[in-house]
């Protein structure tokens, strides 16, 4: 080795000097803080028994519901260092309780970390994830989490096991509630969102929450729609399609990731060491910590991949799960299994210092209780109109002939099951709503006559039938609200059959005799069926679950006073049969041909067997959805211009301008969201038809043009392909910006 002389020595004083020099204050400020963070990890870990390290990696479940005092079994559990966090304990009385034990009574002071399921609104709840995806307003999202994080972390909870990032391409599946849809870009935009929410600029303030990526990975990818199911995904499949957002999600600092229940390609996620080391750790860059899904750790023993809880014990160590939820496999058998040589006692190591690296991030060590000053406040007018506005963004105008929006004096006629059900309107995962201060379509408008008709979703009792059509005949417009119950969507509520529950359907088309102007109103978790009655609709309108104000929001709507301006996130079927369906499919060989096509009714009676039209379709469902991805109409008119490049050559190191000009051609501002498609027709493996590259959504006051420009390069069109690699190649991609996934203006430039 080269010995370094005086001079050396002085040019790399300069040379290390001018780097700190140009060292920005607050890059030199996060350095400190993290080699702070980490020598406090190691001196910390260095002090730790064994027994201790194992504590920290378990998160132990407690019943929202439990009364009572806390057991002294459980506390001395605290106290020896056994616990590391707990989920659902909701007395704030506990709470206080059990972090004293561990911060003042506990070997070394480590407190404890503690959980909730806020997925989409604490006691202000916003609409479902799925909704707010329909905004396809990442700023909307951003202001949704921070208000949950704000409102929760004022009662301790510091984690929440949000945002749920998994893509789905099956209505059928009930966690369809929870998901961004079924675009990764989209996905990966309100990733970035929901993590700066809930985490802040500064994780150790007190009003901030570690947010938790899940589930890793593809469980959105089950089987059939069900829930718990198997994932088989190629390698080109699982990192162009499931894995962005949750690259995204590490980029954004995310401090928590969660295993998934399903197996991927043979192997349970919860001991899959490619899913949580290979790819999470290694490729990702991942330094948080990795926790299981409720029992996901001894639910390997079911998925027929460990014989017992030990062996459960040792591939779930192995792979690269720090903590473990509610099972008890670590606490019983990872010391066991250290001495025995099955698992290195490096990796107890590994896990704890990522625990505890989190807790001191999240500021716990100096500020382990409440302060007495905290700002959060359970519905605080702000938290309530931006909940309102939520809603406005998410709903989904899907049809409009002309009925919406509502004439001042109009006879409004209000029923159906989801009409004044507050505490159904939130939705799934809302352990923490409040239904009695819910705003619910009754509430908001009081001027309308309102019979409810049925009393749930699922509802069989025609007795108020009678009275439900005598209140319509006098009205000038029925506003049926109908849909899914909270509990039918949600985790394990997948659903064979998508249409409305109970004899909803009945009602409506004895509404529908009547011949009166009928705008159908939907709350559920998921598309709904509609395609036998959609003709005889006046306006159909999907709200999603909306949460807290779904009424005041509705009200806004139907009479014009805002502007339903969601655009759906995941395509709507024509029925569940279609399913799984997604815009960004392949072509085929031979691809759907609108003017080859033959319906059932289409086939002559005793016709020659033949492939009748020779492409990919449903006989009797065609080959297009009932709504595209991306579709959703306005109460205005907006027309586009041409799509304008600023070259049509494309090479690495370069990008691209598109522009296109909007023209509010109407008499009133609306809002519109323009979406940017590419097509690679020819790669190394098949591309998608279309792929979502960028989008904005604007307002546009009358008569206003605007024009709206979208920058791309070359990484915008890399993919990886069957073998791993990453690139693109030469050749021509087709660009399109338009309204939806359909309806597009296109361009196309050469990568060269």
């Amino acid at each position: 080795m080269k010995n370094f002389s005086s001079i050396d020595a002085l040019l790399l004083f300069l040379f290390l000097l001018i780097c700190h020099a140009c060292t920005p204050p607050s890059v030199e400020k996060e350095n400190a803080n993290t080699t702070d963070i980490e020598a406090k990890v190691d001196a910390l870990l260095a002090q730790m028994s064994p027994e201790e390290k194992v504590g920290q990696l378990a998160l132990r479940g407690r019943s929202s519901r439990e009364k009572g005092a806390l057991p002294e079994s459980l506390l001395e559990r605290v106290r020896r260092g056994q616990i590391g966090a707990f989920l659902n304990v909701m007395d704030t009385s506990h709470m206080r309780a059990l972090q004293r034990v561990a911060v003042e009574e506990g070997p070394h002071g480590i407190p404890l970390l503690f959980a909730r399921d806020v997925i989409h609104g604490f006691k202000t709840i916003f609409p479902i994830p799925l909704g707010q995806a329909a905004s396809w307003n990442p700023e909307l999202v951003e202001t949704g989490s921070r208000v949950a994080a704000l409102e929760a972390s004022s009662v301790g909870i510091r984690w929440t096991f949000a945002p749920m990032l998994d893509l789905c391409q099956d209505s059928r599946w009930g966690r369809i509630a929870e998901s961004p849809g079924e675009d990764p870009y989209l996905a990966s935009q309100l990733a970035s969102a929901y993590i700066r929410g809930f985490q802040g600029s500064d994780l150790r303030q007190p009003t901030t929450m570690a947010a938790c990526a899940k589930h890793f990975l593809a469980y959105g990818a089950a089987i059939g729609g069900r829930d718990y199911n198997t994932a088989v995904l190629s390698e080109e499949l699982l990192y162009n399609l499931y894995l962005p957002p949750f690259r995204t999600a590490v980029d954004q600092g995310v401090s928590t990731v969660m295993t998934s229940f399903n197996e991927v390609n043979g192997v349970p996620a919860t001991g899959n060491q490619k899913i949580l080391t290979d790819i999470l750790r290694d490729q990702l860059g991942f330094d948080g910590f990795v926790v299981s899904d409720w029992n996901s750790l001894t639910e390997m023993i079911a998925h027929g991949f460990a014989r017992d809880a030990k062996r459960a014990a040792e591939l779930a160590a192995r792979a690269g799960l720090d903590m473990e939820m509610t099972s008890q496999a670590y606490d019983d058998f990872l010391l066991d299994l250290i001495a025995e040589g099955l698992v290195p006692e490096s990796q107890l190591d590994f896990y704890v210092r990522n625990i505890l690296r989190t807790k001191f991030r999240l500021g716990l060590f100096e500020r382990p209780y409440v302060p007495a000053d905290h700002p959060g406040t359970f519905y605080a007018p702000d938290h309530l109109e931006a909940a309102k506005t939520a809603v406005v963004e998410s709903s989904v105008l899907l049809k409009n002939e002309g009925l919406l929006p509502l004439a001042p004096g109009t006879k409004v006629f209000l029923t159906g099951p989801l009409a004044h059900q507050g505490r159904e309107q939130l939705g799934t995962w809302t352990f923490d709503g409040e239904g009695d201060r819910t705003r619910t379509p009754h509430d908001a408008l009081p001027e309308a006559t309102f019979v409810e008709g049925l009393s749930y979703s699922r509802d069989r009792d025609r007795g108020q039938f009678a009275q439900v059509l005598a209140a319509a005949r006098r009205a000038d417009v029925i506003v049926f609200v109908g849909g899914e119950e909270a509990i039918l969507s949600g985790e394990a509520h997948s659903r064979g059959k998508l249409r409305l529950p109970g004899i909803q359907e009945d009602l409506l088309s004895e509404l529908i005799q009547l011949d009166k102007p009928i705008a159908l109103v939907l709350m559920a978790g998921r598309p709904i069926n509609v395609s036998d009655y959609l003709s005889d609709l006046d306006a159909l309108l999907m709200m999603w679950h909306p949460g807290t104000m779904g009424g005041p929001a509705l009200r806004e709507m139907l009479y014009g006073e805002a502007e339903p301006s969601g655009r759906l996130p995941v395509s709507w079927p024509r029925a569940a049969g279609q399913l799984p369906y997604f815009y960004n499919h392949k072509s085929t060989g031979r691809p759907a041909n609108p003017e080859k096509f033959v319906g059932i009714e289409d086939i002559p009676v005793g016709a020659w067997q033949s492939s009748l039209g020779n492409e990919s379709h449903y006989l009797d469902l065609g080959y297009t959805p009932l709504f595209p991805f991306g579709y959703g109409l306005s109460y205005g008119e907006v027309q586009y211009g041409p799509l304008e490049v600023s070259d049509t050559v494309l090479v690495e190191g370069q990008s691209l301008e598109l522009r296109v000009t909007l023209t509010n051609t109407g008499a009133r501002s609306t809002t519109e969201v323009v979406q940017l498609y590419a097509r690679d027709r020819f790669g190394r493996v098949t591309r998608p038809v279309r792929e979502l590259k960028r989008f904005q959504k604007v307002t546009l006051p009358p008569g206003e043009r605007q024009t709206l420009r979208f920058t791309v390069t070359m990484d915008d069109f890399k993919y990886y392909d069957s073998e791993g690699q990453y690139g693109v190649e030469s050749g021509t991609i087709d660009l399109f910006v338009g309204s939806d996934c359909t309806r597009a203006e296109g361009r196309s430039i050469d990568i060269r």
